[in-house]
């Protein structure tokens, strides 16, 4: 059954193009659109199993238990919604990725960015000042060499005329409401050749609590009823698309070829 989502658009926040390494606000530039959650049905019997005693690193990447750390209840950041109506195409998520994240140098092939929705979107973790944050590639696993006390923010950008719904988790939890993660939550809204970041736990219709990587007593997660400390030191992404009118076909300026389409039939 095809989900209905209510999604909330950002008034105010960091957005951010993929190709640059400053994270801009939404009055900077006018190719950066508007991003929406949805506070929808929560309640799942699937929910998104994100605890890395679940996963498998190779050995070279495996983690003890001082290397873990998690992300806590940051400071306060001025980030305003409000409501749309939107629906997903379909039930099953399009594209899925996690990052596992410790106070270790992990070993891997460094990259800037994942690569989602059959490369139209991409995903990177930014610091306060939309540096990127390297990502180490191990075979099918995504790592992040973090620090404690180290601001972070989640970066989608789309390079496409499609619309997307990033649904994200921290630590287990749901970044919308603090919920236990599920795939089937409901996320922010990713408008055609937009960006933005997601820069914290949100805390009310106004303001988020910023992501700061932390020691894992001190996470979030492991202070909330509805948190685990087992599940400290990772990050998830699901992404669905979303109904919507199309927008133009927008010229490629950069230089880059586009981005491909995985399913051209289906456009």
């Amino acid at each position: 059954m095809i989900k209905q989502s209510l999604l909330w658009l950002f008034l105010s926040g960091f957005l951010a193009a993929c190709s640059s390494t400053q994270v801009q606000t939404d009055t900077q530039s006018s190719n950066n659109m508007d991003a929406e959650p949805s506070y929808a049905e929560t309640s799942s019997p699937n929910m998104m199993k994100l605890s890395t005693a679940k996963v498998a690193p190779t050995t070279n990447n495996k983690m003890t238990s001082e290397d873990r750390l998690g992300t806590k209840w940051g400071d306060d950041i001025t980030s305003n919604v409000t409501q749309v109506d939107l629906k997903r195409l379909s039930s099953k998520p399009i594209s899925e990725t996690m990052i596992l994240y410790a106070a270790k140098q992990f070993q891997g092939r460094s990259i800037n960015s994942i690569s989602l929705g059959a490369g139209k979107i991409n995903f990177s973790v930014v610091d306060d000042h939309g540096k990127i944050l390297p990502l180490y590639r191990d075979g099918e696993y995504y790592y992040l060499s973090a620090n404690d006390g180290q601001s972070y923010q989640l970066r989608y950008a789309n390079s496409s005329n499609q619309t997307f719904e990033i649904v994200a988790s921290v630590d287990g939890l749901d970044v919308l409401d603090g919920s236990k993660a599920s795939r089937y939550n409901s996320g922010y809204v990713l408008r055609p050749y937009a960006s933005f970041a997601i820069e914290g736990f949100r805390k009310s219709n106004s303001s988020v609590a910023s992501f700061t990587f932390s020691k894992p007593k001190d996470a979030y997660a492991a202070n909330s009823a509805k948190g685990s400390i087992q599940n400290v030191g990772v990050i998830g992404t699901v992404v669905y698309e979303v109904k919507a009118p199309k927008a133009p076909l927008k010229p490629n300026s950069d230089g880059y070829a586009p981005a491909p389409n995985a399913f051209p039939a289906d456009r």
